[in-house]
């Protein structure tokens, strides 16, 4: 697939309807139609927002989340499932690329999903983070590395992290090493303050320039009404003000236009892809600047499955507890040991391996 010279881009900052997914769901499309109307040809939401991002999780002690996290489960969305296809039609009849973030139900668990539909509105990427953060971890279960890929849709190669994956070096060099063009970021948005907005800010713009790609970012908003729904208690409520960045990154680390901090929006910039190679040419992370031979990647990107069949004849696949050899100096019967083990291991274990001494 060619690569565009030149894309359009949108980064929603918008609040979700915090009474029903069919609410939000309505938002979401008015603003793809508003956006597609502008000549966007990427679409980006933000985290989860798709019914609403948990944030009772942030405020609520877990003892008096119950209720508020049953409505989660009633309104999450199935992917694929009627919501998907509704947007994905949407996509197809406008001819953009939309990137949803969405709590996934499948059976009993909830996921933070990132969902990537095509301009044919097919669903080309489905991923779920592979770390909730902190409060996080009472309401979604754990991604696996089958999500950490870059995919060609009608922008170009795109990539996704959901908020604090950003802090996690090696699932974003995943990303960098598939040479992801266009990669999108979604963060919650009105949490933690003005310290939340700047850290965004950093983070995405650090990896701008060190993946030398774009960057287009989507935080969420809430208004103070929303704000007091969910928390009555005004000093608490503190909590669940500011934290909004929605920006769009150069692969030179610089805003292409200024961000919206307040308020709902749609920001629209103009992406001129030969920046690109102008950063690489500098700077290639994965290219003429890395040192494979020194430090490399491994990433075990199977699909994680509570079960696994193993037919008659077969050796059974057993979870290795090998951990990495990080200091290079163990004996060559270790290493035979190791290879022994790994010869049929499920390794699920990034690897950074240093010179033999």
């Amino acid at each position: 697939m060619a690569e565009p010279a030149h894309v359009r881009v949108a980064a929603v900052q918008i609040a979700p309807d915090l009474k029903s997914l069919a609410g939000t769901e309505a938002k979401v499309l008015d603003a793809i139609d508003e956006a597609a109307g502008k000549g966007a040809e990427l679409i980006v939401f933000p985290e989860t927002f798709m019914p609403w991002y948990p944030y009772f999780s942030f405020i609520l002690p877990p003892v008096l989340t119950g209720a508020e996290h049953l409505r989660l489960y009633e309104n999450a969305v199935e992917v694929p499932g009627p919501v998907t296809e509704r947007i994905g039609a949407a996509a197809r009849r406008h001819g953009v690329v939309v990137v949803l973030g969405v709590n996934e139900r499948d059976h009993g668990s909830l996921y933070n999903t990132q969902v990537v539909i095509d301009a044919s509105g097919e669903i080309v990427l489905k991923r779920r983070k592979i770390t909730p953060t902190f409060h996080e971890r009472m309401i979604w279960g754990q991604g696996d590395g089958s999500g950490l890929k870059v995919v060609e849709t009608a922008v170009g190669k795109v990539g996704a992290l959901a908020c604090w994956e950003h802090y996690n070096p090696l699932a974003r060099y995943a990303l960098m090493a598939q040479h992801e063009a266009i990669h999108i970021a979604q963060f919650p948005g009105s949490l933690v303050g003005q310290i939340f907005a700047d850290q965004i800010e950093v983070t995405i713009r650090h990896h701008a320039l060190e993946s030398g790609c774009f960057v287009v970012n989507a935080t969420g908003w809430l208004s103070e009404e929303q704000k007091a729904s969910i928390c009555p208690d005004e000093k608490l409520r503190k909590a669940l003000s500011g934290g909004c960045m929605t920006a769009i990154i150069s692969p030179e680390g610089g805003h292409v236009v200024p961000p919206i901090t307040e308020g709902e929006g749609i920001l629209i910039a103009d992406l001129d892809m030969k920046l690109i190679l102008k950063r690489k040419r500098m700077m290639d992370s994965v290219g003429h600047y890395a040192r494979p031979e020194l430090l490399s990647l491994v990433v075990d990107d199977r699909p994680a499955a509570p079960m696994r069949t193993v037919t008659s004849g077969e050796a059974p696949v057993i979870p290795s507890l090998a951990t990495p050899n990080l200091e290079g100096s163990k004996s060559d019967e270790a290493d035979d040991a190791d290879a022994h083990v790994a010869a049929g291991a499920d390794q699920r274990v990034a690897v950074l391996r240093g010179p033999s001494r």
